[in-house]
């Protein structure tokens, strides 16, 4: 349910700017930035139990600690592309932005070979007996 909240801070907060955006658009622009501080700040709450649960994966994964670490970095991959790429469609470079998605996407692949290797391994050993 956290997420309504913030998708209606998000929401009441961009309706609130939109209202000064012409005549007065350094409140505007003061108020999405606490919108944005508040999301943040809110995101950062979470980080402890996040921490948390990775440290339980890591107990999960501790004898293929290598799958552990091509999948967090998937996972960063996958959200600083999409925070970059957000930023530069927003200033209205689309075309960098794609760019950015593209080469995000092409570092996924590569990052999670190793993974798709050792599963057509095994296939490979059920296979053959």
């Amino acid at each position: 349910m956290e997420i309504i909240k913030i998708g209606m801070v998000g929401l009441i907060g961009v309706l609130f700017a939109m209202q000064f955006k012409m005549s007065k658009p350094e409140y505007s622009y003061l108020i999405i930035f606490g919108v944005c501080l508040l999301i943040f700040m809110t995101a950062m709450r979470y980080m402890e139990s996040l921490m948390l649960q990775i440290d339980s994966l890591k107990t999960l994964f501790s004898d293929k600690l290598g799958y552990f670490k091509i999948l967090l970095k998937v996972i960063g991959i996958t959200y600083i592309c999409e925070f970059c790429s957000g930023i530069c469609g927003d200033a209205g470079y689309k075309a960098v932005a794609n760019q950015i998605e593209i080469f995000g996407k092409v570092l996924i692949l590569i990052a999670g070979m190793p993974i798709l290797l050792s599963l057509i391994q095994v296939m490979q050993q059920f296979v053959e007996g």
